[in-house]
């Protein structure tokens, strides 16, 4: 007994619309891709640059702390402290830092420093009286981010005590 098998031939071979709209889907895909990884780029740099501000606050705030009490209430030392940037970061020639001291906790008028990015340092005002017991020092870094171009600031504040260092 003979059997006849007959094949059934398919048509393997894709039309020209179909191959266009793999091509399109695969095109969306990896721009897709590439956008993502250009977003978490630009995530990454903002955060960079956050992290760097804080560790500049830090810096001239740990600097100003271990300060003298009597060179912390000399404005001419302080200025000539902030000439130099809180720390070598590239961030510090983007960023305006401010230092105010005052007395804690009635203030009888503030000292104010101003550091541009270009590092001149302005006196914005001089206290009549800082005391001889506490005194309450703001450290303040603002700067326009890369990403977005929005206005930021990072700031701490300390109240440091006249007293014995050991």
């Amino acid at each position: 007994m003979k059997m006849n098998k007959t094949r059934s031939v398919t048509n393997a071979a894709n039309t020209l619309p179909e191959v266009l709209i793999a091509v399109v889907l695969v095109a969306t895909f990896f721009a897709s891709i590439f956008e993502l990884n250009a977003v978490c780029l630009r995530c990454i740099d903002a955060s960079k640059e956050s992290l760097a501000a804080v560790q500049s606050v830090q810096d001239r705030s740990e600097v100003l702390r271990n300060l003298a009490f009597s060179d912390l209430t000399n404005t001419s030392f302080v200025q000539n402290l902030m000439n130099t940037s809180a720390n070598p970061a590239p961030f510090s020639k983007k960023a305006t830092e401010v230092v105010t001291i005052s007395k804690y906790p009635t203030a009888n008028g503030v000292t104010k420093f101003t550091r541009a990015p270009n590092g001149t340092v302005t006196t914005d005002s001089i206290a009549t009286d800082l005391g001889t017991g506490l005194l309450k020092v703001d450290v303040q870094d603002s700067w326009t981010m890369a990403v977005g171009g929005r206005s930021r600031i990072e700031q701490t504040s300390s109240i440091i005590s006249n007293g014995t260092k050991k």
